[in-house]
């Protein structure tokens, strides 16, 4: 396959199936999208409304509108904007809520350091679209909170009751162990700040990216292993022996983004090495010439083929191989991984989008929910933004 097809289909794929379905998915009675559709395609309208899932959807269709400057993206965007603003923001004790009901009223009211993130990569990618400063002011109002809130001396907490009095941490924590700190938030901190940098040169924002990634080099980046640790005690010390190969490609991709948007020259050369090697391990490791297995926990690897980890494959090794054009592998290990999503991932069905999940062979892990809180067109609508811009 040459990138030019590439960029073809994957122009069709985002334009005439992910961007048409999660339209369908537009709540006009109570605001924002709805919450769940089961594996036969059954959409459940009185469903819990995740917040990371309506700031994940308004991210994509600000960054979507961005990309295609089709107007009723961008009217997509704001109607997702209104529901955060209106409904998922507390307006009381600060910070956006877990979930809410299908009608607009808190349901889990947990805060939680990662799903603040979320709530700022979305409002910073529509203040971009839009121009409403609103927006950028309630990501402000969001990076002070996490600062002043959600992290010690040591770096970002977790989870915390309402009004931010500390609580255990089951939502972000699995495999059997409870986590005091992750490395799935402070990479999604990182994520929701290179782009609120990107959007506002917010000073204060770049110090902390800058900590992050010392943070990651230092404490959560192991390098006899050629991994990052996933669950950790309070001080980073880890506490199982994991190995997730989504989150390390995914990692690799967006360090090189928080640099490049950071432009500086002394990140760049502590950081690059350590993105290169995750890359090339979890290509030696954990991808079979045409799809990614999931993760290793204690020695035992999980081959299942997760929708979301497959979508960062394509991105983080398209981005090795621009970084190192001879490395010849990388583009050919995209390019093989996409016609894997397409075969396999991509749902045939009409009216649906992504399986959650499927195996090696490529056959559906069937009863996964194509729509929850979790499943949304975060991963696979930004994999095709990114092959869009980048061939």
């Amino acid at each position: 396959m040459n990138k030019s097809m590439m960029k073809e289909e994957v122009t069709k794929h985002l334009t005439e199936n992910i961007i048409p379905f999660w339209k369908a998915l537009r709540d006009d009675t109570y605001g924002g999208y709805y919450g769940y559709m089961d594996y036969n395609l059954n959409v459940d309208k009185t469903a819990e409304k995740g917040c990371i899932l309506n700031s994940r959807i308004t991210w994509f269709f600000a960054n979507a509108y961005i990309l295609l400057k089709d107007e009723t993206l961008l009217d997509e965007a704001r109607h997702g904007y209104e529901f955060l603003r209106d409904h998922c923001i507390d307006k009381e004790n600060g910070g956006i809520f877990w979930s809410m009901t299908y009608d607009g009223k808190p349901l889990d009211t947990t805060k939680h350091t990662y799903n603040q993130a979320f709530c700022i990569y979305a409002l910073s990618s529509y203040y971009d679209a839009s121009g409403d400063e609103e927006a950028l002011k309630l990501a402000k109002e969001l990076q002070l909170l996490i600062e002043s809130k959600c992290t010690d001396e040591v770096g970002y907490l977790e989870a915390f009751t309402k009004d931010f009095q500390p609580e255990s941490n089951e939502k972000l924590s699995e495999n059997g162990v409870l986590a005091e700190k992750t490395m799935n938030t402070l990479l999604h901190v990182f994520e929701a700040y290179t782009e609120f940098y990107r959007v506002s040169h917010d000073e204060e924002v770049g110090e902390r990216l800058k900590w992050i990634m010392d943070v990651f080099a230092d404490k959560v980046y192991n390098p006899k292993l050629k991994r990052q640790e996933v669950f950790f005690d309070k001080n980073y010390n880890t506490i199982i022996d994991l190995y997730s190969y989504g989150h390390d490609i995914e990692t690799a991709w967006l360090m090189d983004r928080g640099v490049e948007v950071l432009g500086d020259d002394h990140y760049k050369e502590k950081m690059s090495p350590i993105t290169e090697t995750l890359a090339e391990n979890v290509y030696e490791v954990a991808f079979d010439g045409h799809s990614l297995a999931n993760e290793c926990c204690k020695g035992e690897v999980n081959d299942h083929r997760i929708w979301w980890v497959q979508a960062e494959t394509v991105i983080g090794f398209l981005n090795e191989y621009q970084k190192h054009p001879q490395k010849t592998k990388f583009l050919e290990a995209s390019e093989a991984e996409w016609e894997f999503i397409k075969e396999h991932v991509i749902d045939k069905r009409t009216g649906s989008e992504w399986f959650w999940e499927v195996h090696p062979d490529g056959s559906p892990i069937a009863d996964r929910p194509i729509v929850e809180p979790w499943k949304c067109p975060y991963h696979n609508g930004r994999m095709c933004m990114e092959i869009i811009r980048r061939l």
